[in-house]
């Protein structure tokens, strides 16, 4: 009898192991049960009328069957939400009711094999805000809810009526702009003023009990004519803006209590300190500080704000401009600073205005969340507003509310919407090239998912 050769024997052995593991692989790929369930997470964008659906990826998927439900049980399913196909990480589901438990699980299909269920995933939708809570109301005086205005406006009784009950502070658009006030200059030196329109806005604000903000004293993109053709030396120029700051703040003290003294004045340019604008080339790199100093003199008791845009993701400009405030702070110039507030609906991150609300937090000065706007549609991937980012605005409201809201009380100044109605908005198609809806309220003067969120936000 021959002998084995072992070696060889082993060698025959896991040849014959691996392809039985193989097929038994290939087995369990035709095999449902095989396939990873993915792992569901807690909804988000939750409203009054929908929630968003989260959850993990599963390796090798192409796509995930959603099941959406009223009954613990899955014994009946929402209309369109049985089965769904849904190639990414969420849905939004919408349609739903007030003030009602739903639930949600998902599959994966892994190269046409379908998971088991995920976990199951609880979401309550939320109630209505009763019809006489008002923003003004909810705030509870902890700071003021603004919005922006033109003295036309509030001469409609459709405008007057929301403003009068939902805000507690009015800041003018554009009637408050040097253009807007200062219309020329007379032979012997003197500024000609056109006052009505801001006095106009001072009548209403004191007929119905409101804070006025000052927007703004000093703007580059908002120049008269008799400035831009000024011919007169660089002293005459700075002489001709102290008068201007000083008969401004001196006939409205009292009436208007706060005002942004200077806008967006620090250059995008990250290598670069200040914007080149007329006032940088007339009256020097301190020309901030000197309007500053101007105002603070023509008017002690009035809070003096710095007002810029970009500063909750734009680390290096928000760098600048709070060291720009600690330098005036010495000297008792500022008071606060306005971080504009023209956001999208999925940028920044809550985490990124957080860190930004935090570093302004601890210059220990007022803190305006100013010209608060939430665009929708910046990738101009929409025709008309729809639900599912209407949900999604309503829930980037609320986050900046929530943010504001957990400021220590005595920096909070206000949150000032920069427009009532999505048809009032800047960003109209004409300025902004797409449609937008970027408002607490539609073009008919209905409160939107984002005044809800505002709300909730409290």
């Amino acid at each position: 009898m021959k002998k084995v050769n072992l070696s060889i024997l082993y060698t025959l052995v896991g040849l014959v192991f691996m392809v039985f593991m193989a097929c038994s692989s290939d087995d369990e790929d035709e095999n449902p049960g095989t396939t990873v369930a993915p792992l569901a997470k807690e909804a988000s964008e939750i409203a009054t009328t929908g929630f968003r659906a989260n959850w993990d990826n599963v390796f090798g998927a192409g796509e995930y069957q959603l099941d959406v439900s009223d009954n613990v049980d899955f014994s009946s399913f929402l209309q369109g939400y049985e089965n769904l196909k849904v190639n990414q990480l969420f849905q939004t589901i919408t349609g739903l009711t007030q003030n009602t438990q739903y639930y949600y699980r998902v599959r994966a299909v892994v190269n046409g094999v379908v998971s088991g269920n995920s976990n199951m995933i609880t979401v309550k939708t939320n109630s209505e805000i009763p019809d006489d809570i008002t923003l003004k109301k909810a705030v509870e005086n902890n700071f003021f809810v603004g919005v922006a205005v033109s003295a036309t406006r509030t001469e409609i009784s459709s405008y007057d009526e929301v403003y009068t009950r939902e805000f507690s502070s009015i800041t003018a658009e554009n009637d408050m702009k040097m253009a807007s006030i200062f219309t020329g200059i007379d032979g012997s030196g003197n500024i000609i003023y056109d006052w009505s329109k801001i006095d106009a806005l001072i009548a209403y604000a004191e007929t119905n009990n409101l804070n006025v903000h000052g927007h703004t004293l000093i703007w580059h993109r908002s120049l008269p004519q008799a400035l831009e053709n000024f011919n007169g030396t660089d002293q005459e120029f700075e002489d001709v803006i102290e008068q201007y700051i000083t008969e401004v703040l001196t006939r409205y003290k009292g009436k208007i209590n706060s005002w942004d003294v200077v806008n967006e004045a620090i250059d995008d340019d990250p290598s670069t300190q200040w914007r080149n604008t007329l006032f940088l080339q007339r009256m020097g790199e301190d020309y901030v500080e000197k309007c500053f100093a101007f105002a603070r003199a023509a008017d002690p008791d009035v809070k003096l704000f710095y007002n810029d845009y970009n500063m909750t993701f734009d680390a290096i400009k928000r760098g600048k401009v709070l060291a720009m405030a600690d330098q005036l702070k010495t000297k008792n110039l500022i008071d606060g600073v306005g971080y504009q507030m023209h956001i999208d609906y999925n940028f920044p991150s809550r985490q990124e205005i957080q860190d930004a609300t935090d570093e302004l937090v601890a210059k220990n000065l007022l803190i305006h969340f100013a010209e608060l706007d939430v665009k929708v549609n910046a990738a101009n991937d929409l025709t008309e507003f729809t639900a599912e980012r209407s949900l999604a605005q309503a829930q980037q409201v609320k986050e900046i509310v929530e943010i504001f809201n957990a400021i220590p009380q005595q920096l909070k100044y206000a949150i000032t919407m920069w427009g009532l109605k999505d048809d009032d908005t800047w960003l109209i198609p004409e300025n902004n090239g797409r449609p937008e809806w970027p408002l607490l309220f539609d073009e008919s003067f209905q409160k939107k998912d984002a005044y809800q969120g505002f709300l909730q936000g409290l």
